[in-house]
């Protein structure tokens, strides 16, 4: 079932059969360089089950993401709820197998899921955050109009997390 459709993808639930072409993206040494280390086949099959479970409690996760071009899972992409220093908040993330970086598939993935989080969900307020070395991330995040909101530690290293609001939201109070 689709969730969310763009022009050259859509992003559905993932499912257990995903593990495979999802272990291209969460598996590889290079595309997980902000990870603490790159996927195990079991911790994909553990990432895969979180998501499901995400979609049953939050009503959203990551998702896979599709190229509509010859139906090709290609990564994923979602909303999931993170803590950003003790604050638990909606964040879009996204993990993008190699072959395909550079052709803006994260930047529209991830743009649809702001729309979604704002225009479905009813957020305020939607979150990302990446360490201050992830340039290509930060870029993401800055084509999706977001603005710096903190930067704090996790993991042993410095994260900066930016925001961006729901401009229809009249009820918009800064925390």
């Amino acid at each position: 079932m689709k969730i969310i459709e763009t022009n050259r993808l859509y992003l559905r639930e993932l499912v257990s059969e995903d593990k495979e072409e999802l272990s291209r993206v969460l598996s590889d040494p290079e595309s997980m360089q902000y990870y603490p280390e790159p996927f195990s086949k079991d911790k994909v099959e553990k990432w895969i089950q979180w998501n499901i479970d995400h979609y049953k409690k939050y009503s959203h996760g990551l998702w896979a993401v599709i190229l509509k071009d010859g139906e090709k899972l290609i990564g994923d992409c979602g909303i999931t709820m993170q803590i950003i220093e003790k604050e638990t908040v909606p964040e879009i993330g996204f993990h993008i197998i190699k072959d395909y970086w550079n052709k803006g598939y994260a930047t529209e993935a991830a743009i649809a899921c702001k729309e979604y989080a704002f225009e479905v969900l009813n957020y305020p307020q939607i979150f990302s955050y990446t360490t201050v070395e992830n340039i290509a991330s930060l870029k993401v995040a800055e084509k999706m109009g977001m603005q710096e909101y903190k930067i704090f530690e996790k993991n042993g290293e410095k994260q900066i997390a930016q925001v961006a609001s729901n401009t229809n939201d009249s009820a918009y109070v800064s925390t």
